[in-house]
């Protein structure tokens, strides 16, 4: 097979040794790892366990303390990311940097070394996005593109520079399933061309479809090289964490679907900015003992539904959000969170917790109004001790790995930090979650564990909510599944009835109304 000649043959990217130390850590040990020429290699491991760091090397943001690179068979140091570019190397980010008042050329423009007009630049754009079938105009503005076009552009002025290695750093995580299909297909092109892929992703199923190899770290170390083909996920797993990841089980109710704990009705909200999406009519119901899932591409709605939701922003009709059969569209989060709710936003580090302040401090901001009897002394002073023992247990339920007893949320592994904003959630034993994006960049082995506990919670009597972009994870854990589309929630789909296909049309927006079950069983 092509990959089986290239491990052996010709190389194009040679890594021996690299190792990468921040204080008293070393965040890379001592990586070696080698690409073929028209390959496309799987990076895979625990949050934390070194692959950012390793790409961000290879991408010359970061230099290496130790190790070398050889590029196409010659020793190269590659001192920032223009050198990388110079020699063949784009990338891809997991998180785009788009101005999303500028059109997708210009967008492409900026990022380009070499001086070239708009108009030559969105020609090239066109005719790149015809061969390798990224349908793009070049004259749409950012902000009103989907998602999953954003991701066009970015891999467009990747591919405009002309590079020999790409990499992609978590490629699929904002995609519909048919959005994903359209690029796995662009990448098999770009590697029956000749060129090389190094692929980062969480999602091992797909890993096993679309790589040729894979490496796996563990801890800042090379723990095995693999066909991933010939592995299960599970297998892959079982590399990434040292240890049996274990199955998600999602049993029924021990009382059945109970009282309607959580409710919205007619919920809409007009646009906060020019790139924002207005809120439409939304109805939904969830129910004590349920997981209702909430899928759709990024940028339909989802992040203005929690803050409706949540009481981030309030709104002028009391009854168009109600808790536990009180009437809460004029509460703030801490009134919502005073009838039992709890919210985990989808980003963690800003706004799940501050960056700056330690674990217990982020426990405390969260918990200062609905446990002041038991966290709070005469005169508003914090009892440290019963604040230190709350998180010691948060930290204990969830295994969250920190470096100290105490660390800041920013010195915590982006998994790490996840779990421990669900496990400070949790331990109220909440009767409505309110969950944005549960396991964004999280490893499967604290996947696993987020996932289950809030099944869990489900099942102990309260009502999850979970908003998510990850089909699989959606599936593994709803009852049902709705879908947002353009501001719009679809009926929900009872998870006996769904299936990718149908949930991905409503993703795309084929059917975005409201009622739409009965279309759906015809799908």
């Amino acid at each position: 097979m092509e990959a089986e000649r290239n491990a052996g043959g010709e190389r194009l990217l040679d890594v021996q040794g690299l190792t990468k130390i921040f204080g008293a850590l070393k965040a890379c040990d001592g990586i070696d790892l080698s690409i073929g020429k028209g390959e496309i290699h799987a990076l895979l491991g625990e949050n934390g366990a070194g692959k950012s760091t390793f790409v961000k090397m290879l991408f010359g943001a970061l230099e290496p303390a130790e190790g070398r690179i050889f590029w196409k068979g010659e020793p190269v140091d590659i001192a920032n990311p223009g050198a990388a570019r110079h020699l063949g190397i784009g990338m891809v980010f997991q998180h785009f940097s788009l101005f999303e008042a500028l059109t997708a050329a210009e967008n492409i423009m900026l990022s380009l070394d070499e001086k070239i007009p708009i108009m030559k630049v969105a020609e090239r754009a066109r005719e790149l996005s015809k061969t390798y079938g990224l349908p793009l105009d070049p004259f749409a503005h950012v902000g009103d593109l989907s998602v999953g076009e954003r991701q066009r552009i970015e891999i467009i002025r990747c591919l405009l520079q002309k590079p020999d290695l790409i990499i992609l750093d978590e490629p699929t995580s904002v995609l519909t399933p048919q959005e994903a299909d359209r690029l796995f297909e662009t990448l098999e092109t770009l590697r029956d061309e000749g060129k090389s892929i190094l692929y980062i992703s969480h999602r091992l199923e797909e890993v096993k479809r679309l790589c040729d190899r894979a490496t796996v770290l563990r801890h800042g170390k090379v723990v095995a090289h693999c066909d991933p083909r010939q592995e299960t996920a599970a297998s892959l797993a079982r590399m990434m964490v040292g240890d049996e990841v274990a199955a998600v089980r999602r049993l029924e109710a021990p009382g059945g679907i109970g009282e309607a704990l959580l409710e919205a009705r007619s919920l809409s909200r007009p646009a906060a900015n020019p790139f924002a999406v207005p809120l439409r009519e939304v109805d939904l119901t969830v129910r004590a003992g349920e997981v209702l899932g909430i899928a759709g591409v990024a940028g339909n709605g989802q992040g203005e539904l929690f803050e409706a939701l949540s009481g981030e922003i309030q709104q002028a009709d009391a009854a168009s959000v109600r808790i536990r059969g009180r009437d809460a569209g004029r509460m703030g989060i801490s009134g919502r969170r005073l009838l039992g709710a709890a919210f985990v936003p989808e980003e963690r580090l800003g706004h799940g917790a501050v960056p700056q302040m330690r674990l217990s401090e982020n426990l405390f901001l969260s918990r200062f109004k609905t446990d002041a009897r038991s966290l709070l002394g005469p005169l508003w002073t914090v009892r440290a001790g019963a604040l230190t023992k709350a998180a010691k247990r948060i930290v204990e339920m969830m295994d969250v790995r920190k470096s100290g007893e105490d660390p800041e949320a920013a010195a915590l592994s982006g998994g790490n930090l996840q779990k421990f904003i669900i496990g400070r959630e949790l331990d109220r034993q909440p009767s409505v979650m309110i969950v944005n994006q549960p396991t964004w960049g999280v490893d499967a082995g604290a996947a696993a564990r987020i996932r289950q506990a809030l099944i869990d919670l489900a099942r102990s009597g309260s009502a999850v909510l979970v908003i998510s972009q990850d089909l699989d994870e959606l599936f593994e854990m709803s009852d049902a599944i709705a879908v947002m589309h353009d501001g719009r929630l679809s009926a929900p789909v009872p998870i006996s009835e769904a299936t990718f296909e149908k949930i991905g049309l409503l993703m795309g927006g084929a059917m975005p109304e409201r009622h739409a079950s009965e279309a759906l069983e015809k799908a």
